[in-house]
């Protein structure tokens, strides 16, 4: 007995030791046999970065895990990714490894993780999924021969997996996400079952119009196979759209050339709440307890073949009758529901399909809505004929349906209109297949969102629909404390709506009160490094990016910051995220500004361009109530009187949609009117005052006097320019920064009768026109305003004026005393004896020892 248990465990051990090392054995060649086998079936490449073979994970299957698997697309799409799969497993019969390298490989299940599929229809209508080889493709004779798999499959799983469809041909996006299917069966019998569970969610678009987002199906069914006719039916099964439940009977056959479909469904019953479970429950409530009377039936067949030029026809039906709900927790009820709508195709032909809504009406409280219509030419070009008509009251529709509103609506809807146009028509702007009639009128209506500041209050608009023209011929508005009436053309209501194209009008704006506040939306910034200190809220507008209209302004009080600005009138043209003005006059600062420029908002920081007329300004008011004016001119905050100015100016926004000055570019020319000067009410002024003690500033008169500015970096450059005060000329020039620094240069023609007594002694001894003599005198302003620097050459200049005069009546005295004395031989000694004296004085009072005095 030992010998045996010795001979069993040997055995035991040499198959497990066999187990271990197989894979090592046979890991190569089964990578390299599924390699070649799908890519010799294939026109596509199959790869992947990692494969690992076990005889132990699923014994006795083998099992082969593949990693990073992809499949890349060859010509007409040329390196585009069919699939790409984060893990395929694989198992296999153990026999399977011991065929040859020119024998099929038989599947007995697998499993495909976390997968992207991108199936592409390009414009000719080449699908990128077409990849099998065709029969008569020659394939190289060392390679493996073409063959299709052999299928014996107990199980396979697709989990995690996202299926994008992309049709450019048909304009037609569809998207399954979070797409999981099982199945399990038995592929080897050529009549079989296959019993499988589906969960997805799926979005599809036509012609960029979204129809269906995200709506989560379920179906768990059986279908019988025949394998050997490629016919699959419904055997047992239950789906789900949202949680509308749904019962499938047919089948359909996999043909060479062609599909041939006959499907019919219904839903299981007529209770009213299955319609309520067609809405996703993302926009809703759960409809459990939900109260619900009257029918409602969803039924359709879908019977024909399914050809590269033909779809099935389609019958589907949706209808309700006397219908109500109410949800338990809301106070009202959804009563006289009536819907007959119909989705058929009776030629085969896509571009044929077509909708018709027979009727559809409801009530709440005592408001009756209803409407009619229908689509047509659904592929091409849609179609359009619609007729509304009724009343709403919009406070109750979140009262009696849970619609997840971020504000309540308030207000009286009523409309009574017809529509019929063509989608073509309206991105094509083709007016004469555009046609409406009717009104649409809103009373009492109060709109709030997360884009705009404050709540808007409408107590009443109408809108008037013509067969070429949508009129706004009523609206009356508030906003925080601003009022707004308008009226106007809207030319594209319908293309804005339906075609996301631009809202296109012309609207003339009045307004008694135009807070701009009102319209700025405060946003919260948090500084990340800081994250402990308090948000800190800051304004910030963009201009949004679907308008393009123009608007005719007449506001009497426009508040803009500490501003009030008078009898606003001019145009303002918004589009492409900018507002352009033209002609915009303002009375302000007891005079009137002529604004013409653009605003832009395109980019992250919105930037300006502007010229602004500025006529009779008065100089105090404006800048001291101005920051702009005031960084331009500091000094002007001394002065009194009226300006007149044309100014470029362009840079860069702040959030409040104020300028950013050191960004600042431009120039500007500025004329003074009847303008005087407080020196005492800057200190760079009273220093100057101070150091030339000759001038009055109280009395410079400033009248007529036109300067020269430009901007840029942050600086206003000042051109030199000239002014009086009295017989004094004076010349000014220099720049500052727009954060007060200064340096500017004065250069003064002084006569010199003003510097001092010591001056004016020396000036006696001259004839009148020599004393005449004017000194150049410069002052330099430097620092800032609130601690500035003022330098003067006064000393100086006065003492070189003092030398001067001295050397000049030097050289006259001695030239004609000298003269006297040698042209006149005959004079007596004793008169000789006097001039000499008197020269000698003359010259000593010259030379003598000078007085201290002057500067």
């Amino acid at each position: 007995m030992k010998k045996i248990y010795k001979i069993l465990l040997t055995i035991i051990i040499t198959l497990f030791a066999l187990l271990i090392l197989a894979p090592f054995l046979f890991q190569g060649k089964i990578i390299n046999l599924v390699k070649k086998t799908v890519n010799n079936n294939i026109t596509a490449q199959l790869d992947f970065t990692d494969a690992n073979l076990s005889l132990l994970r699923d014994f006795p299957n083998a099992s082969l895990q593949l990693s990073n698997v992809s499949i890349i697309n060859g010509k007409p799409f040329k390196g585009d990714t069919l699939l790409f799969s984060k893990e395929i497993n694989l198992e296999l019969r153990l026999t399977e490894l011991l065929k040859n390298a020119s024998e099929q490989l038989n599947i007995q299940s697998f499993s495909i993780n976390d997968s992207k599929v991108n199936v592409l229809v390009n414009e000719i209508g080449i699908a990128n999924y077409d990849i099998t080889k065709p029969s008569d493709v020659k394939v190289d004779s060392t390679s493996v021969p073409v063959s299709d798999f052999g299928l014996s499959i107990n199980s396979y799983e697709i989990n995690n997996a996202t299926i994008k469809y992309i049709d450019k041909k048909g304009k037609m996006n569809l998207t399954l996400s979070d797409f999981n299917h099982s199945g399990s069966g038995d592929f080897s019998q050529t009549n079989s079952e296959l019993n499988t569970k589906t969960a997805t969610l799926v979005s599809f678009e036509m012609d960029s119009a979204s129809y269906v987002k995200n709506q989560k199906i379920e179906l768990d069914a059986i279908l019988g196979m025949d394998l050997v006719n490629m016919k699959f039916s419904f055997l047992k099964n239950e789906a789900k759209l949202n949680n509308l439940p749904l019962i499938f009977n047919g089948y359909v056959q996999i043909n060479e050339n062609n599909q041939d479909v006959d499907i019919s469904f219904k839903t299981p019953s007529s209770d009213f709440k299955n319609f309520l479970g067609l809405i996703p429950e993302a926009y809703t409530k759960s409809i459990e307890n939900v109260q619900t009377s009257g029918e409602f039936s969803l039924s359709g067949t879908v019977k024909g073949l399914v050809t590269n030029n033909t779809i099935p026809l389609l019958d589907i039906n949706l209808k309700s009758k006397n219908a109500s709900f109410k949800y338990p927790d809301l106070p009202k009820s959804v009563r006289n529901i009536n819907i007959d709508t119909q989705l058929k195709n009776t030629t085969g032909y896509l571009d044929k399909t077509f909708v018709v809504i027979n009727g559809l009406s409801f009530k709440i409280d005592e408001d009756t809505f209803s409407g009619s219509g229908s689509v047509t030419n659904i592929v091409n070009n849609p179609t359009i004929s619609a007729k509304l008509k009724g009343t709403l009251n919009l406070a109750n529709i979140n009262k009696a349906y849970p619609v997840d509103l971020k504000s309540e609506l308030s207000g009286i809807l009523k409309a009574n209109l017809t529509t019929d146009f063509d989608l073509n028509a309206i991105k094509n702007g083709t007016l004469s297949r555009i046609k409406n009639n009717g009104e649409i009128t809103v009373n009492n209506f109060v709109f709030s969102s997360d884009d705009i500041a404050n709540p808007l209050k409408i107590k009443s608009t109408k809108i008037n629909f013509k067969p070429t023209t949508i009129t706004l011929s009523e609206f009356d508005a508030t906003t925080g404390k601003s009022d707004l009436n308008a009226t106007g053309e809207i030319k594209n209501l319908l293309g804005f709506l339906l075609s996301r194209k631009k809202l296109q009008g012309t609207f003339n704006v009045n307004s008694n009160s135009l807070y701009m506040s009102d319209f700025m939306q405060e946003t919260t910034t948090t500084d990340k490094k800081e994250t402990n200190k308090t948000e800190k809220p800051t304004e910030s507008l963009k201009i949004p990016a679907f308008l393009d209209c123009k608007i005719i302004a007449d506001a009497k009080t426009v508040y803009y910051d500490n501003l009030a600005l008078k009898n606003v009138k001019g145009t303002l043209l918004i589009k492409d995220e900018k507002a352009t003005l033209q002609n915009v006059n303002v009375n302000i600062f007891k005079g009137t500004i002529a604004l013409n420029g653009e605003v832009n908002t395109q980019q992250k920081t919105p930037s300006f361009n502007m010229d602004l007329g500025i006529k009779s300004f008065d100089i105090s008011e404006s800048f001291n109530g101005l920051d702009l004016l005031k960084s331009i001119s500091p000094i002007a905050a001394a002065m009194s009187g009226k300006l007149n100015s044309d100014i470029n100016l362009s840079g860069n926004l702040n959030n409040d949609f104020t300028p950013n000055l050191t960004s600042l570019t431009g120039k500007a020319l500025a004329e003074l009117l009847t303008t005087k000067i407080n020196p005492k009410k800057t200190k760079a002024l009273s220093l100057l005052s101070e150091k030339l003690s000759f001038i009055d500033l109280d009395k410079l008169d400033l009248s007529n006097i036109k300067a020269n500015l430009s901007f840029d970096n942050g600086q206003v450059s000042v051109k030199p320019f000239k002014l009086k005060y009295k017989d004094i000329g004076i010349n000014i020039g220099g720049n500052h920064s727009f954060n007060q620094n200064m340096n500017y240069n004065l250069t003064l023609d002084v006569p010199a009768k003003y510097l001092g007594s010591k001056v004016e002694g020396l000036l006696s001894k001259l004839n009148e026109k020599d004393q005449n003599v004017t000194v150049p005198i410069t002052a330099n302003i430097t620092g800032s305003m609130s601690n500035p620097s003022v330098k003067t050459d006064l000393s100086s200049s006065v003492t070189k004026l003092s030398q001067k005069l001295i050397e000049q009546q030097k050289d006259k005295l001695v030239k004609n005393t000298l003269g006297k004395l040698l042209g006149d031989k005959k004079k007596d000694s004793t008169k000789t004896e006097d001039t000499k004296k008197k020269v000698k004085d003359v010259l000593g009072g010259l030379f003598g020892k000078k007085k201290k005095g002057g500067n």
